[in-house]
């Protein structure tokens, strides 16, 4: 029945965060933001790399780590007697409020910048800039999405919803395509859309150290880190520290946490 369960999960992910790469691909094709020459092989290099490690190591085991505590009546929610619905929905708030918080120790600690930096040495921001992750980022990020689900007590299905609606927002979010103009300032004012998340990943400190929400945006204003940026703005995207006229490729990136100055603290 668990082995059932865990394959639903996968699956039922895996299918719409497919659909949500379709879409955004086709958003991307039909009104881009930027004429760009996104970097496929390494992003999705990364991603297949990141991917096959990942399932070694973890497969299922957010739903798993969820059901276990649901089981024996383990966090918060579960102690304090919320109900399902109740569960979820606040399971969706905490989970998305710790990858806020995860996302900015990543720019702050340089230990963890040295993995996260791969992700921000794409110069082109496209919709897989946002599966361009070093699997050694996606290692460290475990311990802490399963310790809050622990903590939490979120049910397996609340797990499911945050990783479906966090997969589709991650996505949307590095698409190279914009909100209607009109649209946009209000659509920010509740969540992280591409004009925000492309000025994240500009090549200036100063705005990448801005915009660190995937799915809501009060998360930044609560933190003093919202970096207003509208759909009209053109902006260079890359590492500041990177000084080569390429990004570079899949085996530099899987290197550049280890190779010297990887880990170079950003600027105070």
């Amino acid at each position: 029945m668990l082995e059932t369960a865990e394959t639903t999960y996968q699956l039922t992910r895996g299918v719409g965060l497919a659909a949500a790469l379709v879409l955004v691909l086709m958003l991307e094709r039909w009104k881009p933001h930027a004429r760009l020459r996104p970097a496929w092989g390494t992003n999705l290099g990364l991603w297949f790399v990141g991917a096959l490690v990942m399932a070694g190591v973890c497969g299922a085991c957010g739903w798993v780590v969820a059901a276990w505590a649901a089981e024996h009546g383990l966090g918060l929610l579960a102690w304090i007697g919320a109900g399902p619905w109740t569960a979820i929905g606040v399971g969706l708030l905490g989970l998305d409020a710790v990858s806020y918080l995860w996302h900015r120790a990543n720019h702050q600690l340089p230990f963890l910048w040295r993995f996260h930096q791969v992700h921000h040495a794409d110069a082109s921001f496209h919709v897989t800039t946002g599966l361009r992750f070093h699997p050694g980022e996606l290692l460290l990020a475990l311990p802490v999405r399963l310790g809050a689900v622990l903590l939490l007590g979120v049910p397996p299905e609340g797990v499911l919803l945050f990783e479906l609606v966090f997969g589709v927002a991650n996505l949307l979010e590095h698409g190279n395509f914009d909100f209607p103009r009109r649209l946009d300032p209000l659509a920010q004012r509740l969540i992280i859309t591409p004009a925000l998340h492309r000025a994240h990943h500009a090549s200036d400190w100063r705005e990448l150290d801005t915009n660190f929400g995937t799915v809501l945006s009060i998360w930044d204003r609560l933190g003093g880190t919202l970096h207003a940026s509208d759909t009209g703005r053109s902006v260079v995207t890359g590492l500041p520290s990177w000084s080569r006229p390429e990004a570079p490729a899949l085996a530099a990136s899987l290197l550049l946490p280890f190779t010297s100055g990887g880990g170079r603290a950003r600027p105070r």
